[in-house]
Order: structure tokens, then C-alpha cells, then sequence
């Protein structure tokens, strides 16, 4: 059996599984796709969205790339969160980033990756900006560490500027913008307590930000 054979056999035995606790499972799935949540994470094979919070499919929507990014020019992005927004009428859009990112330690090799170095630039320039603070910790891996935080943060806050999100808030609708980092090596999310709820309150991030 090839590799990916063996995939479609794992596919059946979890399908017979899931029908086998709940038999109406699939079919809720058919009639009503309703998430509360948009999840923007890294497409790191090791940070699994569903998994992670504990949700089946159709709890869950996921956008998912190199580094967890959210620039306002990436069209699959801001295609996906105005749906999530507009449509699925999402109460939470969390950014998840992950410690060890490879993303993130692309950004700050000095060495030519290619394509995805103009990927990464945002992450590279955010370093540079942030440089006194990341210089000031005490090892290169707390300073890997608050980069990956940082990146978070700056992600919050392309998604709380976004026109799809401040027209929702414009509306009263509840939406909130979530800010966590994962750990690899516990399994575990940090809240980085940067959530916003209104277009004010991401004025103000923006402001401790600057």
C-alpha cells in the first residue's frame, strides 16, 4: 500500500468512526456550514486548528499560510475574512501564531530564500523596527520568541484595520479580534491580551503600539 493509499484508508476508518459515535454527524455538516470562529494561523503541518481548541469540522474556519500572516494586498486572505465576516457572521477572528516558527526565522536569516523572502517582509521589517526591544532580551531564543509575539500583534492589527472588520463594528456587530501564540512544545495557547471589540479600541493598540 502506498503512502497515500494508506491516507484514503485512514479517511474511511475516521469516517466510520465519527458515524459510528453520531450517525447525524455528516449530515449536519451537508445542511448548515455556521462557524463562531475565523482562525488565521501558520500552515505548520505541527499546529493542527481543530485539534488545537478542541472543535469538530464546520466549528472551525481556517485560513492558513506561511508565518500567519494577514497583509491587507493578499487577496486569499481578504477573501476569506470578508465570507468569514460578512457571511459566516463569525463572532471571533483569532490570530494564532506558533513559538519556533519557521516563517519568522526565515525573516530574520540574512541568507536568499527566494519567493517566500518577499512573503516574509513584513515579519523582517517588523524586526528591524522593533529592534531595541528584541536587542534588549537576554538570549536569542527569547528574542525568536517576543518575534513571534510581535508578529501576532502586528496581524491583530491589519485585521482590526480592515475595512470588512470596521464595517461590521460600524454596525454594532460583536466581533472580536483575538491575539494567541502556541507553543509546540506543551501544547498550549497563550492569550497575548491584544483583543479588540470596536474600532476605539483598536485606535488605542494601534497608539501603545506606535
Amino acid at each position: 500500500m502506498s503512502d497515500v493509499d494508506d491516507l484514503i484508508a485512514k479517511n474511511r476508518q475516521w469516517a466510520l468512526g465519527k458515524t459510528e459515535a453520531d450517525p447525524d454527524f455528516f449530515s449536519r455538516l451537508v445542511r448548515q456550514q455556521s462557524p463562531s470562529y475565523l482562525w488565521i494561523g501558520c500552515s505548520d503541518s505541527r499546529v493542527p486548528a481543530n485539534e488545537i481548541v478542541g472543535l469538530d469540522p464546520g466549528e472551525l474556519f481556517v485560513h492558513r499560510n506561511v508565518a500567519n500572516l494577514a497583509p491587507p494586498q493578499d487577496a486569499n486572505y481578504l477573501s476569506v475574512l470578508q465570507y468569514a465576516v460578512e457571511v459566516l457572521k463569525v463572532r471571533h477572528i483569532l490570530v494564532v501564531g506558533h513559538y519556533g516558527c519557521g516563517g519568522v526565522a526565515a525573516a530574520t536569516d540574512p541568507a536568499q530564500h527566494g519567493l517566500i523572502d518577499h512573503w516574509l517582509s513584513p515579519i523582517r521589517y517588523l524586526a528591524k523596527e522593533r529592534h531595541v526591544e528584541l536587542a534588549a532580551l537576554p538570549s536569542d531564543k527569547a528574542r525568536f520568541d517576543r518575534l513571534c509575539e510581535l508578529n501576532v500583534v502586528r496581524q491583530v492589527r491589519n485585521v482590526a484595520s480592515n475595512p470588512f472588520v470596521l464595517a461590521a463594528w460600524s454596525t454594532g456587530r460583536d466581533l472580536t479580534v483575538h491575539g494567541w501564540c502556541y507553543s509546540i512544545e506543551n501544547g498550549l495557547v497563550s492569550d497575548l491580551a491584544v483583543s479588540i471589540s470596536s474600532a476605539s479600541q483598536a485606535e488605542a493598540l494601534f497608539n501603545d503600539e506606535a
